[in-house]
Parts: structure tokens; C-alpha cells; sequence
């Protein structure tokens, strides 16, 4: 294991080149823990593998609005890029600890769960060490050359103010697609959106925000997640005992606390993954809805230290000045006066309505996976589809092409519709990486078990798929 990998420059694109530049066996878009996971683990590969990954942003970011203080990540440190598909790797989080001599601390702490500005800081480290990303790039189009029989990725180099630098194309046998997710806003709250002279942010940009969020005199905050959750304690603890003035709502029955059992969370194995992925898509689609328990809800821990902080506040007999309301679903909202908005609530429950003036409010409604459909525009002939016009997807995180495409589209993120409720955890980042690069070269550098999980899913047991390398639609791994 290294203490500190060594970093390579990233090679300005050429405006328009001459010629093909030799492909690469993967290029990835798109830098998230996803694509940064098989980044990692393909750098690991014997023999090496060539490859490129290009993101938007000029460097790493993972939520850097919501990283407020003492935040911790639901998902034990374990699970961090590489360790679960392999611990001996440099790019572990143990590793950055030891490059940092913060390794013997941190195991006198007796943590499990790290603080999320961490994490970050450990997925910053390992993008600013890993070979082969290429920050301030943003992928136009991607096409299918039969000639070639390769795919070509159109790029713009953006320079530091997003302005396009200089244009390029780049070739690959193989992509991998990990867009990540855009805050969403419901249709009854986008007219908050056009309140400037009042502070009304989504959950994304709080920490830009928070100072001048802090001077309202009444905050509202909607959302029933872990954003919401963590967002209405930040804004509680800053605030004076019986002057909170503070709003909570949510459109679930209930501030509903995540799975945290350890046959539960079973639920977020390969096992279940392989499960999900071999039912009916009707199936499929009927049970999306009973998983929310699994990847949306709050986690105990910050519910506890929520009610803590309230009992604290009433300990002298006075209730602090907070409401916490769950069922409720606001029907429209909009600006009253300049400097104000009005939320117009109805209480499922009850069929109850009323309305509720507001300094600030904070949009904790959470985030929907970026949408491929541009990126993949000119490929859309050879995607094949199920009923709802999703892309099929395979047991290896593979879009079911036509066969005329002898390359591979690996989707590393927005698959919950093939692969169940883990296709969005944390916990199975390396493993999804580790399938993909095993199924890429046609051999196993990163061996993975059979069985992962103590619950038996269905009646029917089957083996996990083995595809021989000579029957799988590959293209060699042939340098050029």
C-alpha cells in the first residue's frame, strides 16, 4: 500500500486533431464517487487499462452545500471508493488517513461513521492524486463509428469561467456514464424560485446561503430527508431558546427514520440487487415504491439529537417556538409583498387547509438523477428500451444495445428501476465498479463472492451469472 500516489498532468485537448487519437478501453462522464470508484479501481488493474474520465466542474465536489457541522455519512467508512471490492488498494480511505498521519487518531476515535466533509476531502484527495481525470471538460455528444467500430466523445475544454477553450474528441471502446443527480423543485414551489428579495434555497446551496438564511426572523424548512433533517438542526441550534421560529413540514405521514437493521439493510446487497434485477419489470416497478424506507427518511441518529435538542429547550417549562408537521402538502406559494412568501398548506389527513406566511424557506425536496437522453441522442436508435421507455439494463450495469455495437455503455448511476434500492447506496459503489471492469476485461481482477447476504430472496435460487470471456460482446483490450 502507498502512502501518496503519485499525480500525472492532464493534457490540454487539441482544437480539432488531425488524427485519431489512440482510443482508450474506457472513457467515463461524469466525476462522482461513482465514476471516481472506477477510476480508482481500473488505475488497479493488471496490466492496466487505458482511460479518461471528464467532468463539467473545474474540480471534486460532492455536496459542498450541505456539508454542515457534525454531519456524518449514514454508511460506515468501509465503504468508501475501493475497499469493499478491494481493501489493499492506495485509494482507500485508511490510506488517505495514513498520507495524512491521521491514521492512529482516527482509530482512537472508535469511529464507524465519518463526518460527510471528510468524505469529501477523501474523494478530493484521490482526484487530485488519480491519473486520467479531466476536470473543466464538458462532453457534448457521444456516437457510435462502425467504421472505427469505436465510440467518439465530442468535448469542449472550459476555461475557469465555463467559457469553451478549446474543443476535442476522444475515442473509446468502452463508456461509463455516472451524470449524477439536480436538485428538484415540485411544480406547486417553483414560484418561490422567483422571490429574490426573499431567501428561498434549495437544500443543495444551504451552506451558501446559511449566514444571511440565519437573519430571518421566521424560517421554514420543507423536505422529510436526511437535507431537511440535518438543514431544521443546523437552524435550531443557532437560534436563541424560545425564539426559534422555526417551521418544519413534510408531505410524509411521518419524519420517518431510515432502515438501520442489519437484516434490513440486506435489502442494499448484491444479492437482493441480482434478485431485483431477475423479477418481472411490472414487478419491478410496483416495488420501487415500498424501498423508500431504504434509501429516503432520516437517520435515527439525527432524529434523536433532534428531539434532544428540543427537550433541552423545554426543560423550564416553555415550549420552543418550532412546529414540526408531518402529512402536509403545500398547494401553491408565492410572494406577499417583496419581502415575504405565503405557503398555501392542505393536511392529507384532515382535508384540512391554511396558509402560513414566511421569512426564508429552505427546499429539502430532494434530487432526480440527470437525465442521459441528450448525451445519448445519437445513440438512442440502438438502445433498446422497456415499457416506459427506460433503458434496459443488464446484470452487469450494462445498456442492452443492438448487437451491431460491439462496445459497451456502463451506467453507474440511475439503474434503481433495474437493480432495486442499491443502485443509489453508497454501500455498493466499489462492488458496482468491480462488476463493471470485470465484466470490461473479460477476466476477474477483482473476484467477488457468490453470496453476500444471510436472507434468502425468493424460492428459486439461482447462481449469480458467469459469462465466459469468449461468449461476451467485448472488444480486446489490444493497445494501439
Amino acid at each position: 500500500m502507498t502512502s501518496e500516489p503519485t499525480a500525472t498532468a492532464t493534457p490540454s485537448p487539441s482544437a480539432e486533431p488531425a488524427q485519431p487519437d489512440p482510443p482508450h478501453d474506457l472513457v467515463g462522464i461524469g466525476i462522482g464517487p461513482g465514476n471516481l470508484s472506477l477510476a480508482a479501481l481500473a488505475h488497479g488493474v493488471p496490466g492496466g487499462l487505458t482511460t479518461a474520465f471528464y467532468e463539467q466542474r473545474p474540480t471534486f465536489q460532492w455536496h459542498p452545500g450541505t456539508l454542515t457541522d457534525h454531519t456524518t455519512l449514514t454508511t460506515p467508512f468501509l465503504a468508501d471508493l475501493v475497499t469493499l471490492a478491494d481493501p489493499t488498494s492506495p485509494w482507500s480511505y485508511l490510506n488517505h488517513l495514513r498520507s495524512r498521519h491521521r491514521l492512529l487518531p482516527f482509530h482512537l476515535a472508535r469511529q464507524l461513521h465519518i463526518p460527510r466533509s471528510e468524505y469529501e476531502t477523501y474523494a478530493r484527495w484521490v482526484s487530485d492524486h488519480l491519473p486520467g481525470l479531466h476536470f473543466g471538460h464538458h462532453v457534448d455528444s457521444i456516437r457510435w463509428n462502425p467504421e472505427l467500430d469505436l465510440f467518439e466523445v465530442d468535448y469542449a475544454h472550459l476555461d475557469p469561467h465555463g467559457e469553451t477553450e478549446a474543443l476535442g474528441r476522444t475515442h473509446a471502446r468502452n463508456i461509463a456514464l455516472a451524470a449524477g443527480t439536480e436538485p428538484h423543485i415540485p411544480e406547486p414551489l417553483k414560484p418561490l424560485v422567483d422571490a429574490p428579495a426573499v431567501p428561498v434555497v434549495h437544500s443543495a446551496d444551504y451552506l451558501h446561503h446559511r449566514e444571511r438564511l440565519r437573519t430571518a426572523e421566521h424560517i421554514t424548512v420543507i423536505g422529510s430527508g436526511q437535507s431537511g433533517a440535518e438543514i431544521f438542526l443546523d437552524l435550531l441550534r443557532s437560534r436563541p431558546t424560545g425564539q426559534e421560529k422555526l417551521h418544519w413540514l413534510t408531505r410524509t405521514p411521518a419524519f420517518t427514520p431510515t432502515e438501520n437493521t442489519t437484516l434490513g439493510l440486506e435489502h442494499l446487497t448484491p444479492d437482493y440487487s441480482r434478485y431485483f434485477h431477475d423479477l418481472p419489470e411490472h414487478t419491478r416497478n410496483d416495488l420501487a415504491p415500498r424501498h423508500t424506507h431504504l434509501h429516503q427518511g432520516i437517520d435515527p441518529t439525527t432524529l434523536d439529537a433532534i428531539h434532544q435538542e428540543l427537550y433541552r429547550r423545554s426543560l423550564h417549562g416553555a415550549w420552543p417556538d418550532t412546529v414540526l408537521t408531518p402529512g402536509v402538502r403545500v398547494r401553491t406559494a408565492g410572494r406577499l409583498a417583496t419581502t415575504k412568501v405565503e405557503l398555501h398548506l392542505e393536511h392529507t389527513d384532515q382535508g384540512t387547509r391554511s396558509r402560513l406566511t414566511t421569512d426564508a424557506v429552505i427546499l429539502a425536496t430532494g434530487y432526480r438523477e440527470r437525465p442521459h437522453h441528450r448525451l445519448l441522442a445519437a445513440l438512442d436508435p440502438y438502445i433498446r428500451r422497456d415499457s416506459r421507455e427506460r433503458p434496459r439494463v443488464d446484470t452487469h450495469h450494462r445498456i442492452v444495445l443492438d448487437p451491431s455495437v460491439t462496445g459497451n455503455i456502463y451506467l453507474h448511476t440511475g439503474t434503481p428501476h433495474t437493480h432495486g434500492p442499491g443502485a443509489t447506496s453508497h454501500t455498493l459503489t466499489a462492488w458496482r465498479s468491480a462488476v463493471i471492469l470485470n465484466h470490461l476485461t473479460g477476466k476477474e481482477p477483482y473476484p467477488l463472492p457468490q453470496r453476500t447476504a444471510l436472507t434468502t430472496f425468493g424460492l428459486e435460487q439461482r447462481e449469480p451469472p458467469h459469462i465466459p470471456p469468449q461468449e461476451q460482446r467485448l472488444t480486446p483490450l489490444t493497445r494501439v
